[in-house]
């Protein structure tokens, strides 16, 4: 007895000797559950969404101010394109042309070649009106994109700097832009428009051939239009 009683105290001195095993504190796991939490809302961004479908402030108001170059030496049926600015998008009322769409673009932007035809095709619709900003580009590379690819654009500007697409909101290339003939920015689409998207788009595009507003700002009357 005597014997299992040194043998138990022996025992309980060596457990009492051991480091207690190390715990897991909250704060030391903290980073990871953020690391986890960003991931997932990413991922419910990147595939549980329709990114085209992101809202913008720029919505129902007057397009920014800008006023941007001519793509140097582009021509069109013989004639300059020439650059445009805020003040060109308002729309004569006696003309044929009732909406514009202005669309972000890049030659160096694979998704830009990928949406080309669908921005081919409105361009054939004589009540719209594309017009081009040149995003981020070299002129030369800009031209022989749209040299090979063919030219939709009733203007281009050129966006060297990347402002005034920050002026507008843009997140990246390609997006476009349905601007009414009043100057009002009616829709924004993100991304290229899919062949699967024209259908949708086509409709906003002739929602927006009834113009609200002002390129002044859109008033009370307009925000009721188009809510």
């Amino acid at each position: 007895m005597s014997d299992e009683r040194v043998n138990q105290t022996t025992s309980g001195a060596e457990a009492e000797k051991r480091p207690a095993p190390p715990r897991i504190r909250f704060i030391h796991i903290l980073p990871v559950v953020i690391l986890l939490g960003v991931s997932g809302v990413f991922f419910v961004r990147l595939f549980g969404e329709d990114p085209s479908l992101v809202p913008s402030v720029m919505l129902n108001r007057p397009a920014p101010e800008f006023a941007l170059a001519p793509l140097e030496n582009l021509r069109r049926a013989g004639e300059p394109v020439p650059g445009f600015s805020r003040e060109d998008l308002p729309l004569p009322a006696d003309g044929e042309a009732q909406v514009n769409i202005v669309n972000v673009w890049a030659s160096w932007c694979v998704p830009c070649r990928d949406e080309h035809p669908v921005l081919m095709d409105l361009a054939d619709d004589p009540q719209v009106r594309v017009l081009g900003i040149n995003y981020k580009d070299r002129p030369e590379n800009a031209r022989r994109f749209l040299g090979a690819l063919g030219n939709p654009f009733d203007k281009v500007g050129v966006d060297e700097s990347g402002r005034s697409a920050i002026e507008w909101g843009v997140y990246g290339v390609p997006e476009t832009f349905i601007v009414d003939a009043n100057g009002i920015i009616r829709y924004k689409h993100i991304g290229p428009i899919m062949p699967n998207q024209v259908e949708g788009f086509r409709d906003q595009v002739n929602a927006a051939k009834t113009p609200v507003g002002t390129i002044d700002g859109p008033g009370e009357d307009a925000a009721a239009a188009v809510r």
